[in-house]
């Protein structure tokens, strides 16, 4: 209960500080997980998570730590038991007047760092079967969400973009799973989860490359992946992330359907340094030569922190960055 109260205290703090800096939706901070992914996971029925971890060594400019970080592992026939989003968007709808958003990890998170040897074959001999029980799962998230009175979701979901990354598509053919195969199952997966959403619900997703203040898990640009994910997906928009040179150039872009709104990743989340708007905005030129201009907004490339261990930035540094998306969305919203 004690630590209930103090996660209420910082959800409604932050929430009170994107209100007042403009933001016309807002976020709990996730600051109810360990974890932004393996939180949601681990409410799953036929999900272990405390049989296999990897070795995180970070190293930033101001502090240096090591965590382990659970792989979750398929161990019996995939149910919803119980939603910790639902628990997340009711208190967060109570305590905002803007827009209330709910982040969701992808369902790539339950195969990907495993990929098929997590799954076990007595229970799923195939395949196929796991996957469209997934689906099933996130539809009824999906579902539940909106019956509850959530009209914006975000799926969360970095590892197709780990794909644009040679080094972690050899990692993925020394174990044995076809990395040229997986960007579009991947893309099915969310298509999958979000095909019979409501009209008035949106759905973004999230694109990234993995994020811990300085540090990035992967690089590369979005040309590996954008011609089989970009066309598969009905998502409402795509939040991108253009931050920095390991993040490539605005053609890829040229494969997004029509329609979608393209948040492009500008505001860095690894430096506590403020861009320049002035150095922003032929940026922004640039990718509305492949997405309508009406078409493109702004964001962070990611959040300030996907887990508990927190982020080098100050409270300070995070707001100056959140006012500056604020502000450069106003200017060119007047242009």
């Amino acid at each position: 209960m004690a630590l209930r109260a103090v996660e209420d205290g910082c959800i409604r703090e932050i929430v009170a500080q994107q209100e007042a800096i403009g933001l016309e939706a807002v976020t709990d901070g996730e600051f109810r997980r360990t974890f932004f992914h393996i939180d949601f996971l681990s409410r799953l029925e036929g999900v272990a998570t405390d049989r296999q971890s990897h070795r995180v060594a970070y190293r930033g400019s101001r502090s240096q730590f090591d965590y382990d970080v659970p792989v979750p592992v398929v161990t019996g026939r995939l149910r919803r038991r119980s939603s910790l989003p639902l628990e997340e968007f009711a208190f967060l709808a109570g305590v905002t007047r803007r827009v209330p958003k709910v982040c969701i990890p992808a369902p790539s998170m339950l195969h990907f760092m495993g990929g098929d040897a997590a799954i076990d074959r007595g229970v799923y001999p195939d395949l196929e079967e796991f996957f469209a029980d997934l689906k099933r799962i996130y539809r009824e998230e999906v579902r539940a969400l909106y019956d509850a009175g959530c009209r914006y979701v975000q799926i969360d979901d970095p590892y197709i973009a780990f794909l644009c990354d040679p080094a972690h598509r050899a990692r993925v053919a020394a174990r044995g799973d076809d990395p040229e195969r997986l960007p579009a199952l991947y893309a099915d997966l969310i298509e999958g989860a979000i095909r019979d959403r409501p009209a008035d619900m949106a759905v973004c997703v999230h694109l990234c490359r993995g994020n811990f203040s300085k540090a990035g898990a992967a690089a590369g640009g979005y040309e590996a992946i954008a011609a089989q994910v970009f066309p598969r997906l009905s998502a409402d928009g795509f939040f991108l992330e253009f931050d920095d040179p390991r993040s490539g150039g605005f053609a890829p872009l040229a494969h997004m359907p029509k329609g979608r709104k393209v948040v492009l990743g500008l505001i860095s989340t690894k430096t506590p340094v403020l861009e320049r708007r002035e150095d922003l905005a032929p940026r922004i030129e640039q990718a509305a030569r492949h997405v309508p201009i009406d078409d493109l907004c702004i964001s962070p490339q990611c959040g300030f922190s996907s887990t508990e261990h927190g982020t080098e930035l100050t409270a300070e540094e995070q707001a100056a960055k959140l006012r500056l998306v604020v502000e450069l969305a106003a200017h060119l919203r007047g242009k």
